[in-house]
């Protein structure tokens, strides 16, 4: 139980971020945590929604991972290629490692390329580069039509869209040009957050259209045409824009297909309590599972889900290998902030495995939320680095 164990931990994000801290607090020096993460610096992604509307600079909401290393955690920066789990080795740019557990946080891959012309049509809202373009854009924007559209039903942060059209209406009206910009959602989804449950789902509609934004859900783009400024749906609807802001397809990245991870749904499947996967010793968290509901769907890809499950899986983990500590399982809750303008937001939160609906309360629009929104921000660019 003494014997010096190794984590490997792929993905430097929300997920592998909180795994790897919370191991290393719980475990003795002797056992190795690895971060493996292609990237050299962390992102805090909530907060691309502010530097969209100028509020933030891409310094103020990035860490270097290499940071870590202050605390005894490894880090590696390089392209992960290949995953073998039933060894738990990966490659790491020629060189493989081994580990006595893998804890996979890897996300979602984002593929606008599977949809003809939208990457060359629109600024991706779940990018940095994509913000920071929407940035330039509005800065510039003098009146015209601005589109936000959700390209398929399943996407990470299911409030962020909703969000950006709020925000971009903030933006507009602060500048003066609000009744100058039209500014309309097309989502692929029949209802915003719909995994939240109805009462949560209407709030959040009624947030977006009592901004002045057009809505229209289960609307599901086919091609975009950059040149004519025209988006098309299987519905045989097309409409035009002068700018648009798109949530781009998700789909796990190819090195997890590669491995056999995959189960029918196009994600890791894994236990929904202790979040381990098929092979003894390798877990799966945050964005690139799938856990279905009762309700026919699963649980939302979102950071809140990701933190929870990595704190789950790390204690298991330094349970086992040290015989201290209580055993943990996740049990499916977590909150959301809404953000809606004027330096106020809303915030969901509640039970998302309770049957046979989830049940999530929403708490409506307030200075508070917002305020508390910037303190978690501070607090989690301090907490982990």
């Amino acid at each position: 139980m003494n014997q010096p164990k190794t984590t490997l931990i792929l993905g430097g994000g929300v997920g592998g971020l909180v795994a790897a801290n919370t191991l290393r607090k719980l475990l003795p020096k002797q056992h190795r945590i690895v971060v493996i993460d292609r990237e050299d610096r962390h992102l805090f992604a909530p907060s691309f929604l502010w530097l969209m509307i100028g509020s933030r600079k891409a310094e103020q909401i990035a860490r270097p991972l290499g940071r870590l290393k202050r605390k005894g955690i490894e880090f590696i920066r390089g392209e992960i290629e290949k995953i073998d789990p039933r060894r738990k080795s990966v490659q790491v740019a020629g060189r493989e490692l081994i580990g006595d557990a893998l804890v996979i946080s890897l996300g979602a891959e984002l593929a606008p390329d599977a949809i003809p012309g939208l990457k060359e049509s629109g600024c991706n809202l779940y990018t940095l580069g994509g913000a920071e373009a929407i940035a330039r854009e509005l800065a510039s924007l003098q009146g015209g039509r601005v589109v936000l559209l959700t390209a398929t039903p399943l996407y990470k942060c299911p409030a962020a869209p909703y969000e950006a059209a709020m925000l971009v209406a903030y933006a507009c009206r602060r500048k003066g040009i609000r009744n100058k910009v039209r500014i309309d959602l097309y989502a692929a989804e029949p209802a915003p957050m719909g995994t939240a449950g109805p009462e949560a789902s209407a709030a959040v509609r009624q947030m977006v259209e009592g901004k002045g934004i057009g809505y229209f859900p289960n609307h599901q783009v086919t091609d975009v045409d950059g040149k004519t400024r025209t988006i098309r749906f299987s519905n045989g609807i097309s409409t035009g824009f002068d700018l648009l802001l798109y949530v781009p397809p998700h789909r796990a990245p190819q090195v997890v297909k590669a491995a056999g991870l995959l189960a029918e749904s196009g994600w890791i499947s894994v236990d929904r309590h202790t979040l381990e996967t098929k092979y003894r010793g390798v877990y799966a968290i945050g964005d690139v599972t799938a856990i279905p509901l009762r309700m026919g769907k699963p649980l939302p890809k979102a950071g809140v889900f990701a933190h929870a499950q990595a704190e789950v899986v790390a204690h298991n983990l330094a349970r086992e290998w040290t015989g201290t500590g209580q055993p943990r399982s996740f049990d499916g809750y977590g909150q959301c902030f809404i953000e809606i303008g004027d330096h106020r937001a809303g915030l969901g939160r509640g039970n998302f495995y309770a049957e046979p609906m989830p049940q999530v309360a929403m708490k409506p629009p307030a200075i508070r939320w917002h305020f508390g929104k910037i303190l978690f921000e501070k607090y989690w660019l301090w907490k982990w680095f």
